[in-house]
């Protein structure tokens, strides 16, 4: 057997064992999965453990093990901008989730537009929240798909049936077991990385003569690129990374498959456990990060950046351990497709089909729309694949990263007061979402950075952050006109007790009630 022959045996054995463990999951904690809570939700029935395999799964994903290596062997070190948003997100998630949940749980909400709707009154600004959540998605789908395509084509399969394939199967296990598929085929997928990245950070390192001449080897090498890469940070680079760090943190949460995962959770005590536990992920993102070096070093020409990770680890592994790592990227790309769209299904189906089409809608109709609609996002998510550069898969997450971003406003300031206006919240986000896409179609939807020129100064920074800032001023000035001028306001569905977490581990539970939470 040649090379790509064995690593596609050893890749298709394990596609096998992912495919046959998301279909047995509809066996998994069995629940009514025609009810949208079970479905799409697992049941609210998720304890610390699984929590942590699923919000790692979901936010994790192709962008962690192609596209971030990808930009750093690119464009260097502005690529590890990704660790510094992992270490500022999970503060900030220990402090509004909880909040989240425990408001969801109490009225039932599946989706932050329910929420938006529940405590804004507003039909209006729900349907934004959900159709910007719906929009967000399709480009991170599409990033899943380009991780998957390259690993294809790095074993030799060419053309898109393979991908359709393997598209057609999530689609198949995520119809029949919902939530539960992603959730327990995460755990397969987790250990597969951590082998992966064990075995690479040793290996790779030792047959290139050590870290040491890999960072001194890779300086020289970003320099002489066109356009001129570093390996240091330069001062006229620190604007674009600060707020690429930070307005990625501030989107992270905002995303409808973040909160699909958090609200599965079974108590605000899991969620608050894995926001303390979810930085080992990091730890692995920094190490998967420097694989984008030791691409540049081992002298690597791929015909897109995307492709240098899956040429580095078929150039410095034997065939059959190669296979296993393509394998483990493959499903890290489906887990998280598979959570997405059922996000993107349950923003649908409650925002749009029950609120406007069918308002009486059965709990078994709402399950069975929403079934379908997993299956039609996956097809929204070409038309970024088709149309849109994708010399970085990177940015096809910082593009949807810019619009998810205009929800904060209306979700997280929501959580603790509503001193917004439901109007100027509106009216801030049309503002936000025509900024944020002016900005990146001036960039030709090949980058996420763009140069403000203010006062005779350029100031490069992420679009999604000035967007927001736009936004945000919007929403102050005009709260502040509507409410003297008086303009009604609409009723809140929630009371402030709503959002405190009364379902925790009681102290003194014994081993019992810690391990119930796991």
């Amino acid at each position: 057997m040649d090379t790509h022959q064995v690593e596609l045996a050893v890749f298709t054995l394990f596609f096998l064992l992912v495919t046959v463990v998301g279909f047995l999951a509809s066996r998994w904690r069995r629940g009514d999965l025609d009810l949208l809570d079970e479905w799409g939700l697992g049941g609210r029935s998720f304890g610390t453990l699984i929590t942590w395999f699923l919000v790692g799964g979901d936010l994790y994903t192709a962008y962690t093990v192609i596209a971030v290596p990808a930009l750093v062997f690119g464009a260097g070190s502005v690529g590890f901008f990704a660790l510094a948003y992992t270490s500022l997100v999970y503060p900030l998630g220990f402090l509004i989730l909880p909040r989240l949940w425990a408001v969801s749980r109490k009225h039932g909400y599946v989706t932050a537009a329910d929420f938006v709707r529940g405590r804004y009154g507003s039909h209006w600004l729900a349907l934004a929240v959900a159709f910007t959540g719906i929009l967000a998605t399709m480009p991170y789908i599409a990033l899943q798909l380009v991780g998957m395509n390259v690993v294809l084509a790095q074993m030799g399969l060419k053309g898109d049936w393979p991908l359709l394939v393997a598209f057609l199967i999530l689609a198949l296990y995520t119809y029949s077991s919902g939530l539960r598929a992603p959730a327990l085929i995460a755990l397969v997928k987790d250990a597969m990385i951590y082998i992966m990245v064990g075995a690479v950070v040793v290996l790779i390192p030792y047959k290139l003569g050590g870290y040491a001449h890999i960072f001194a080897a890779a300086g020289p090498l970003l320099a002489a690129k066109h356009p001129p890469a570093a390996l240091v940070l330069p001062k006229s680079g620190y604007s674009a990374y600060a707020s690429l760090a930070l307005g990625s943190a501030l989107a992270l949460f905002m995303y409808p498959h973040s909160v699909t995962a958090i609200l599965a959770a079974k108590s605000g005590d899991a969620i608050r456990r894995n926001q303390v536990l979810l930085p080992a992920y990091s730890v692995l993102l920094g190490l998967i990060a420097l694989m984008g070096l030791m691409a540049l070093v081992a002298g690597l020409h791929p015909a897109t950046a995307n492709m240098a990770i899956p040429m580095l680890i078929e150039w410095a592994l034997p065939p059959w351990f190669a296979g296993f790592c393509f394998a483990a990227i493959a499903i890290g790309a489906l887990v998280p497709a598979a959570i997405m769209s059922i996000a993107a299904a349950n923003l649908f189906t409650r925002s749009f089909y029950r609120a406007y089409m069918r308002k009486d809608a059965t709990a078994r109709q709402e399950s069975q729309v929403a079934k379908l609609a997993s299956l039609v996002v996956k097809l929204g998510a070409l038309p970024f694949i088709i149309f849109l550069p994708q010399q970085y898969a990177i940015n096809l997450q910082l593009f949807g990263g810019a619009w998810i971003l205009q929800t904060f406003p209306a979700i997280v300031f929501g959580l603790w007061q509503r001193r917004f206006h439901h109007i100027a919240l509106l009216i801030g986000w049309i503002a936000g979402m025509a900024a944020s896409t002016g900005m990146e179609m001036s960039l030709h939807m090949k980058g996420s950075t763009y140069a403000l020129h203010l006062f005779g100064g350029t100031y490069p920074a992420y679009a999604g952050c000035y967007a927001l800032t736009l936004n945000l001023a919007i929403t102050i000035l005009l709260t502040l006109v509507l409410d003297a001028a008086r303009v009604k306001r609409l009723g809140d569905a929630t009371s402030e007790e709503d959002y405190e977490d009364r379902v925790t581990t009681q102290a003194g539970g014994g081993v019992e009630a810690v391990a119930a939470e796991f």
